[in-house]
């Protein structure tokens, strides 16, 4: 295993991490068995946005039966609750204070090593934060108390990222990094996954450049989520390249962007753990995921979803891309994880507001059956 050193925290990052997102309901062995499978190959980082208690017993309970807590950097997330059976982004200090107490319960813990800020994408509400209230000086409190060694951020929005990068305060930044990603401008609310690559798409955007270049230079590391695109870059017909990259080409994507230490997987199985270590040994023929964006064709998106906006204004002013979005992501799941539930519901406008009226869909490029996506997506959601 590689190990990194994560920016101004000085901590020693496996560049392979765990994010343990999809254990929810599993028998308390085979969690236990992929901590260890992890432990075995050299992951000493792990993500714990998930604010389901019965994941973060199932943690705890693993690292209490392995007895390596100590060889292990947690991402706890501060802002991430769980009310009435469901994860709820929240700034409120009332249910803020208990979720993460109980986090460190949960997980056996007294503290965490990296104390994240969970989830902002908005600058206007960045800076609300940053500003003071209640909310950072409970962050501050945990801080000083030593019950979070270091204080991080969780955003998808470059922007949101870089002025994090003003705030020396800010250790490290968790971000959402992949190649399709990164040819997508700024966005505050998850709106732009993949980009229109039908008109282009090509090169790194330059906010996301800006961003890579000004965590180099500051020392802020960085962390990496949905480096798969939740699966998507893995299967060419779901991917927007229309080819498919390999798990550890993808990692190595992630790898070589300027002030990135860990890639933080998701794993369901021990093969799964062991074929994402296996990054460190792959020959650089098998990492060179640049010959096949390459190759990859610029269109060839006939009745799929890019994500490119053509089809708005709706009537009833349904985001028509965001939903497409995260149907495509949900649909690639057994269940679909709390998060996307999470981004779908704070959504004004749901799919089940479709009206059928179909005006939208002479707009697309690609001949998308909108309508029927829009039924297709309120059944997966539930409204």
């Amino acid at each position: 295993m590689e190990y990194r050193t994560l920016g101004k925290t000085g901590l020693r990052v496996s560049v392979v991490g765990f994010g343990p997102e999809w254990i929810g309901g599993w028998e308390q062995e085979r969690v236990t068995e992929l901590v260890r499978a992890c432990e075995a190959e050299g992951v000493n980082i792990m993500d714990c946005w998930m604010a389901d208690p019965a994941i973060r017993a199932s943690l705890g309970e693993a690292m209490a039966e392995t007895g390596h807590r100590d060889q292990w950097i947690i991402q706890g997330h501060i802002g991430s609750t769980w009310q009435d059976g469901q994860y709820v982004r929240t700034r409120d200090i009332e249910k803020v204070r208990p979720a993460f107490e109980d986090q460190l319960r949960l997980l056996q813990t007294d503290h965490v090593e990296l104390g994240i800020i969970h989830y902002v994408d908005s600058l206007e509400e960045f800076r609300g934060l940053m500003a003071g209230g209640e909310f950072l000086d409970y962050v501050h409190e945990l801080h000083s108390q030593g019950r979070i060694q270091h204080i991080g951020l969780s955003t998808h929005n470059p922007e949101v990222a870089l002025a994090a990068t003003e705030y020396p305060e800010i250790e490290m930044i968790m971000f959402s990094v992949n190649p399709a990603f990164d040819t997508m401008p700024a966005s505050d609310d998850l709106n732009t996954l993949f980009g229109d690559l039908s008109e282009g798409g090509n090169g790194i955007d330059p906010v996301r450049a800006q961003l890579y270049a000004t965590c180099e230079k500051e020392n802020v590391g960085i962390t990496v989520m949905k480096g798969f695109a939740g699966g998507r870059l893995l299967d060419a017909d779901k991917s927007p390249f229309g080819v498919a990259l390999k798990p550890v080409q993808c990692i190595h994507y992630a790898l070589t962007r300027p002030a990135v230490c860990a890639f933080m997987g998701g794993y369901t199985s021990v093969d799964q753990v062991k074929e994402a270590a296996a990054y460190c040994q792959t020959a650089p023929e098998e990492l060179d995921y640049a010959s096949v964006l390459a190759g990859a064709p610029q269109h060839g998106y006939r009745g799929a979803c890019i994500y490119c906006g053509h089809c708005q204004p709706c009537v009833v002013g349904i985001t028509i891309a965001t939903v497409n979005k995260f149907l495509d992501l949900a649909v690639m799941q057994q269940d679909v994880p709390d998060s996307l539930q999470g981004h779908y519901d704070a959504l004004e406008a749901k799919a089940g507001d479709c009206i059928h009226c179909r005006s939208c869909e002479p707009n697309c490029p690609f001949g998308v059956k909108i309508a029927s996506r829009m039924e297709q997506a309120a059944l997966v959601f539930g409204r």
